[in-house]
């Protein structure tokens, strides 16, 4: 099976090479925009500046793509969301199509479901950011690409992902937890969030690579282990071997800075609840995450 990874370089797509590349039947193509760490037995690399370079004659013989490429955080334009999470995945759906690939595997965000609540496989689209209505307009239109097509989609919709080489916020609360900052969370009890490792994600992706269940699907990924902030927290503190100074600042007290600092966006997010039933992406595909939370947690922990 030929597949093509755009999204090589990032923090999943490097998890995902060394996944793919133990399956010795899989012949991978990696599509980046600069240079990164690979064995050249296991894949071929080619550098583009704009995967919307990518011609229909480029996509000939491969029977999957799997489209990580994205933008997911604030440091981005309105017009990078756009093109690069709307735009650029319906170009290259478009391509594909018109190639002969027969599965497009597209990674998206839980975040087109909201911020916050119990989402399960039922539950609507409600998207607050850019970032996730980008997201949910590459859904949108990949859906309509492959409809009455030889092409089937599956999509993707992942919480927090976190592992090895991990950055942004993950990163930096891990690393204030290992230097025994107090953080005021220990009271942040009682909500629940839904994270995914790495690990179970990869697995979960190479599994949709040729179930046939997977497709014309959406499936949420998460560790099925939701865990509250203060829970969080402290198994930072656990897996690094450091004491957990989490100080016990009431939830109205956030609730009060929010509304004087006009940030309660924020603050739901960290004291809210966001879980994901991901039981019909079990039933459906036979899969089961395999990585505890804690296994993905000591992995992040830089050395």
């Amino acid at each position: 099976m030929n597949i093509l990874l755009t999204g090589a370089s990032g923090f999943v797509g490097g998890h995902l090479i060394n996944k793919l590349t133990l399956k010795h039947a899989l012949n991978l193509t990696c599509v980046s925009r600069c240079k990164f760490n690979f064995n050249e037995d296991d894949i071929k690399l080619r550098l583009i500046e704009k995967i919307s370079d990518l011609t229909i004659q480029d996509l000939n013989g491969f029977d999957t793509i799997i489209h990580l490429a994205g933008c997911a955080h604030d440091s981005f334009s309105k017009k990078s969301y756009k093109e690069i999470n709307h735009q650029l995945t319906s170009e290259l759906a478009g391509k594909a199509k018109e190639s002969g690939v027969k599965r497009f595997i597209f990674l998206s965000t839980v975040l087109v479901n909201g911020d916050v609540g119990n989402i399960d496989s039922n539950s609507s689209a409600a998207p607050t950011s850019l970032a996730a209505k980008t997201k949910l307009a590459a859904e949108n239109s990949l859906k309509g690409i492959c409809d009455k097509s030889d092409m089937d989609f599956v999509i993707i919709r992942s919480p927090l992902v976190y592992g090895e080489g991990v950055k942004a916020n993950f990163a930096f609360l891990m690393k204030l937890v290992k230097k025994g900052v107090p953080l005021p969370f220990r009271w942040i009890n009682k909500n629940k969030r839904s994270l995914v490792s790495v690990y179970n994600l990869c697995d979960l992706i190479q599994i949709c690579i040729e179930h046939p269940n997977a497709a014309n699907q959406v499936f949420l990924a998460s560790d099925d282990n939701d865990l509250s902030t203060a829970e969080i927290v402290a198994l930072m503190a656990k897996v690094q071997g450091k004491p957990n100074f989490a100080l016990p600042v009431p939830v109205w007290l956030f609730n009060l800075a929010a509304k004087l600092l006009n940030k309660q966006d924020v603050v739901d997010r960290l004291t809210g609840s966001l879980q994901l039933d991901i039981e019909y992406t079990k039933k459906t595909l036979n899969f089961q995450p395999a990585y505890s939370v804690e296994h993905g947690f000591k992995l992040s922990v830089k050395k």
